[in-house]
């Protein structure tokens, strides 16, 4: 059944902080927190890997929680681990497929980070000067890393990297699209506020959960 979108201004805004009001977005709403520093970073870049791949995102997100309960929680941490304990893990938290070539891609992943940025993605940004282009191109280079990955991990990490917003990645523009609350990140940095970052990465983030989660009802209702 069809949603009504929101029409007026003080209506949208209305929904714009209660999406954003509890001050989380989507990673840290499922338990990884978003600070600018090499563990936590890491652990965003590898929930954008697996949420960019087909299936039930919550099977993702249970996929990230076991690697990081495994103590690869950074990239030294995995770049160290055995390819039969990554498809252990893998698999223990449900992951079906081709898991050899997922639990290579991780390895890959955690090794290229370690060699090329010692470890730290603030690294990667420092080298691109803090220009989202850039930023991209370097990210989308790394192992596992395409478009999708990249507009995941920096619809999450705008909240820090205040330099790459707007950012919205497909899911949170569908329900922004559905809900009357715009058409592009642009729209949706507006009803944030100028230069509100985080704000935007919280919005962005609960309005992904929203089109995941199918909660459209609730908030029309």
């Amino acid at each position: 059944m069809p949603t009504s979108a929101i029409s007026s201004i003080e209506d949208k805004k209305r929904l714009v902080r209660r999406l954003a009001g509890d001050g989380r977005g989507f990673a840290e709403r499922y338990g990884f927190r978003v600070v600018n520093n090499p563990s936590h970073l890491f652990q965003l870049l590898y929930l954008s890997v697996l949420l960019a791949r087909r299936g039930d995102f919550r099977k993702a997100v249970d996929t990230a929680v076991a690697l990081r309960e495994n103590g690869w929680d950074s990239a030294a941490r995995m770049a160290r681990s055995l390819h039969a304990d990554r498809v252990r893990v893998l698999r223990e938290a449900g992951q079906r497929g081709d898991v050899d070539t997922l639990a290579d891609t991780l390895g890959d992943l955690a090794r290229t980070v370690v060699e090329r940025y010692r470890g730290d993605l603030r690294r990667l940004r420092t080298e691109a000067h803090q220009d989202p282009a850039p930023e991209r191109r370097m990210l989308a280079a790394l192992p596992g890393v395409d478009d999708e990955v990249v507009e995941l991990f920096l619809r999450e990490a705008q909240a820090v990297w205040r330099e790459v917003a707007p950012v919205a990645d497909r899911r949170a523009l569908a329900a922004a699209r559905r809900l009357g609350l715009g058409r592009s990140a642009d729209d949706l940095a507006g009803l944030a506020g100028s230069g509100e970052s985080e704000r935007l990465a919280w919005l962005v983030g609960a309005l992904a959960r929203v089109d995941l989660e199918r909660r459209y009802a609730e908030l029309t209702s």
